[in-house]
């Protein structure tokens, strides 16, 4: 697969696909941008109030509401209105089950792809807990606390494309495509997911999906096997995506030309509104969902890597970004952990990467820090944490 100046090729058996460069790419250059094969809401962000487009994850709060909610000042007033996105004018529902879209061709979009087999229409009372996919929605969620990685419900939505698609075997082709390896047989580990803690659970949520979701041009997906191994393919390559509607705001109004008092006004407004979010949210801070990506699930992982994926438009579209100058020929890497976990020693960064991923690392970072001891001071929380739920 080739894009304009890079590459997809296959590496070897054990590391799959990998991305390379074939042209120099600079530092903030953007090297593609992707929509997703399918993407969802994680199931406690919309529980919390989140209110987003049931198709394309853009913000139906505008701004100031959003603010309003997370930082729990319900009379908090944002300057620069028109710097706010979101189009309240545009918000449209489906007139059989409510789900609100941001747009009448996000919502036509929705409808040819995945949510005419989900629409809880077929319910004579869809807001109740008697119906399945209201019942496999709820049992995940008290199955997974957040914060989460990963939703039942993109299984879900990955079943109802296959019912609706004419060409079943073309989509069926594009998930097969995504990794979905529940055990690293050569380094003997399983994804985190698929633990003994999980097999009681596993066997309900699969006895529920299949209930709910089954048809057969995906029975496979619904045999024990079969479950587990789409069970790892969400968890291993769902890219989480964050949305925000008043980071969105604090972005354009951060790009206004503005008298140096009135900067410094606004950035203080700005610092206060986050002090007020972080009090009353922690790290709530976004709407967040997971989506698969066909071009980013080819990109490995380095602990120091040469690209970032963003979401510069606040809903689902990717942006893969070179964070430094990338040279022909070169393999275009992005880091699967988050900024903080990267700073963690070799063995924390081992850790969750085997766990979540079912590989150990040999980025040049791991390889410079192989003397390093097997445990440090700053792996005694992750420890602590053992014996928590950990998500996908």
């Amino acid at each position: 697969m080739e894009g304009d100046g890079f590459e997809v090729r296959i590496i070897d058996e054990e590391k799959g696909k990998g991305i390379f460069s074939l042209k120099s790419f600079k530092e903030g250059e953007q090297i593609f941008q992707e929509k997703p094969v399918v993407c969802c809401q994680f199931s406690w962000n919309a529980e919390y109030g989140y209110s987003a487009c049931d198709n394309c994850m853009s913000p139906l709060e505008t701004a100031e509401e959003n603010a309003k909610r997370l930082a729990g000042k319900p009379d908090l007033v944002l300057p620069y209105p028109e710097c706010c996105q979101t189009k309240k004018e545009s918000i449209v529902a489906c007139p059989d089950c409510g789900v609100k879209y941001c747009s009448p061709e996000c919502q036509q979009e929705s409808l040819g792809r995945y949510h005419q087999y989900l629409c809880h229409k077929s319910s004579n009372d869809p807001g109740s807990d008697s119906h399945p996919l209201v019942r496999l929605n709820e049992a995940w969620k008290q199955m997974h606390y957040p914060p989460e990685t990963a939703t039942i419900m993109l299984l879900a939505r990955m079943v109802s494309m296959v019912q609706q698609c004419s060409d079943k075997e073309m989509i069926l082709y594009t998930f097969g495509q995504f990794c979905r390896r529940a055990v690293n047989e050569t380094q003997e580990i399983s994804h985190n997911l698929l633990g003994e803690k999980y097999v009681g659970q596993i066997d309900m949520l699969r006895e529920m999906a299949q209930s709910a979701l089954n048809n057969e041009a995906v029975a496979h997906w619904f045999t024990p096997d079969g479950f587990r191994s789409i069970l790892a393919l969400i968890g291993t390559n769902g890219q989480g995506i964050g949305t925000s509607a008043f980071s969105r705001w604090v972005r354009n109004v951060s790009a206004l030309e503005l008298p140096m008092n009135k900067r410094m006004e606004v950035d203080k407004l700005i610092d206060r509104i986050y002090d007020d979010m972080e009090e009353v949210v922690g790290s709530f801070l976004n709407n967040e969902g997971s989506g698969l990506y066909k071009l980013q699930s080819a990109a490995n992982h380095s602990c120091a890597p040469n690209a970032i994926v963003e979401f510069p438009y606040s809903n689902s579209t990717l942006v893969l970004k070179a964070v430094r100058d990338i040279r022909p020929e070169e393999e275009i890497c992005i880091s699967y952990l988050d900024d903080c976990a990267l700073e963690r020693s070799r063995y924390s960064r081992q850790k969750a990467l085997s766990s979540l991923y079912l590989f150990i690392c040999r980025c040049d970072k791991c390889l410079s820090q192989a003397d390093d001891p097997n445990e440090t001071s700053d792996d005694y929380d992750d420890n602590d944490d053992d014996g928590d739920d950990v998500d996908m």
